[in-house]
């Protein structure tokens, strides 16, 4: 019938125009490269569609991965946290996600992005007659400042230490205290002491040689005999 024949002609044109869409379709992927993207992240295209428009996607291999639909035969490699650089590794890389570097201890991070560190460099250390004012962190350095008057610091410490005051212990000073060092005083002198004993000896010496001498005039003077004349 006229209806069938209708029907035939019109599945014939329309299978014609189809495999003439797919045929310029793939024309394009070869000469565009516009192919088909792999949707599940951390794959990669195996194989690329042909006329039967499938993608073959595999899972990314070892150190390599993808965050989001691609239509490349590769992945990225992973970054690397390498200590050398004074980073460490605060997450693993996964197929889907990279690796996440965080500053080493004793370095911050100096070349940051959202949720992790590209660059890091170690803390400044405060050098003799400076303290540490504010402590270096993750994502900042040290901050060292100069002592103030009358006090020192070999720069390791978060505060300075005040000079030993030599003459408020009656000590000579043997050295200023500077900076870097405290004051050096000397020995407390004996001679005042040496004085006293011997000041003291001598009064000792004086007071016994009074009593024997009194003690001797007694002995020596006659007693006072009265005699009675008969």
């Amino acid at each position: 019938s006229w209806f069938t024949i209708l029907h035939f002609c019109i599945d014939t044109i329309t299978s014609l125009i189809l495999s003439s869409l797919r045929q310029y379709y793939h024309k394009l992927e070869i000469e565009l490269k516009i192919y088909p993207l792999c949707i599940f992240l951390g794959s990669f295209v195996y194989t690329h569609c042909t006329r039967t428009d499938i993608i073959v996607c595999v899972q990314c291999p070892n150190s390599t991965f993808t965050d989001k639909p691609h239509g490349r035969h590769i992945c990225n490699p992973c970054t690397a946290c390498n200590e050398d650089s004074g980073l460490k590794t605060v997450k693993e890389c996964k197929p889907s996600s990279d690796a996440v570097c965080g500053a080493l201890e004793g370095n911050y991070c100096t070349d940051p992005y959202e949720g992790g560190c590209r660059a890091a460099q170690k803390h400044t250390t405060c050098k003799p007659g400076h303290f540490i004012k504010h402590p270096g962190t993750h994502s900042n350095d040290t901050v060292c400042e100069n002592c103030p008057e009358n006090s020192f610091s070999d720069g390791s410490s978060t505060f300075c230490t005040p000079h030993t005051n030599c003459k408020a212990n009656r000590l000579p000073t043997v050295k200023a205290g500077d900076s870097v060092s405290d004051a050096e005083c000397g020995e407390r002198s004996q001679i005042p002491v040496i004085v006293a004993i011997i000041a003291l000896v001598c009064y000792l010496v004086v007071i016994i040689r009074e009593i024997y001498k009194c003690k001797y005039q007694k002995t020596a003077s006659p007693p006072n005999v009265l005699f009675r004349l008969v």
